[in-house]
């Protein structure tokens, strides 16, 4: 395994989210070696300025948090962000047409944006807290189909976070895909739950607890 510091994408994405918190951000993250900050689209240009001379690299999110932004809209907001620096995305699946059933707008929707980045790091949020097991195996297929990099459990926003079982399911799919890795996120805040996901298989962790995480004490943060 490798250190726990790697698999941590620290985050911060609250709507009250500072230009003086994205840059203490950004410094834990240099002073801890995470592999990433996770950062709204605006604070992209702050965070590239910021770590400029680090190995972190800069994750935005795209259709954040509800996922029911228009595909032109994400695909603007997707390339915009990697203009502006970022090395990865993080973007939100169209929760209602899957819900619906319009599969065919759903990895339509995903494909699109990975059309704009094909040599960077895509992660689909799934925001498993409003799927039956079902839609999560589907969601699951579907952005892997899209070409996803990463099937990622939650946003943080919704109603529940990871959960051990929703990531057996998405495993269960990935099983089958030798390049599609696996983010947890939401609700992680301590070492003992980090390490339960990455026993799992998990490659990336989605966190505002890194620091505790890592120094092995609990965090009161929610995402």
């Amino acid at each position: 395994m490798k250190p726990i510091n790697n698999y941590i994408d620290h985050t911060l994405l609250k709507a009250s989210a500072t230009t003086t918190e994205i840059g203490k951000l950004c410094e834990e993250a240099k002073l801890y070696k995470f592999h990433s900050v996770c950062v709204n689209s605006c604070y992209v240009s702050l965070a590239k300025e910021l770590l400029e001379y680090s190995d972190v690299k800069i994750c935005s999110v795209v259709g954040f948090p509800l996922g029911a932004m228009s595909t032109k809209a994400k695909v603007a907001e997707a390339t915009q962000a990697l203009s502006d620096g970022a090395d990865e995305i993080d973007m939100v699946i169209n929760i209602g047409l899957l819900k619906g059933k319009d599969f065919d707008g759903v990895w339509k929707d995903i494909e699109a944006v990975k059309k704009h980045m094909p040599n960077n790091t895509l992660k689909v949020i799934l925001e498993t807290c409003y799927l039956d097991e079902l839609e999560i195996i589907k969601a699951s297929e579907l952005a892997i189909q899209s070409g996803a990099d990463f099937i990622k459990t939650s946003t943080g926003f919704g109603t529940e976070g990871a959960t051990l079982n929703d990531v057996k399911l998405m495993k269960s799919v990935c099983s089958d895909s030798t390049s599609t890795k696996i983010k947890a996120s939401g609700g992680i805040k301590d070492h003992e739950t980090a390490l339960k996901y990455i026993n799992l298989g998990v490659d990336r962790l989605g966190t505002s607890s890194g620091i505790a995480i890592v120094n092995g004490v609990a965090s009161s943060s929610k995402y």
